[in-house]
């Protein structure tokens, strides 16, 4: 006779197989930096001019304000253009 799972059990395996899911299905490429302010805005810029919003969708997906004035923040975007 096997054990039946406990609330935990079942809980922890639903998360992961639906995460896997997610990623399998979400094909964004993000990359997340922590920067000084300053620079932050920079990299955004720079991000923006090199994946054009129209056509690969970029987005900062998260930010967060750190110690020391830093930003972090995730760049959202598709791989290729069509």
């Amino acid at each position: 006779m096997t054990r039946p799972d406990r609330p935990q059990d079942l809980a922890g395996r639903l998360a992961h197989t639906s995460g896997r899911r997610k990623l399998a299905r979400d094909s964004f490429r993000r990359e997340t930096f922590a920067l000084p302010r300053e620079a932050a805005r920079a990299k955004a810029r720079e991000l923006f001019a090199r994946y054009p919003k129209a056509a690969y969708m970029t987005e900062i997906e998260s930010w967060r304000e750190l110690p020391d004035d830093k930003i972090e923040f995730t760049m959202r975007r598709l791989p290729t253009a069509d």
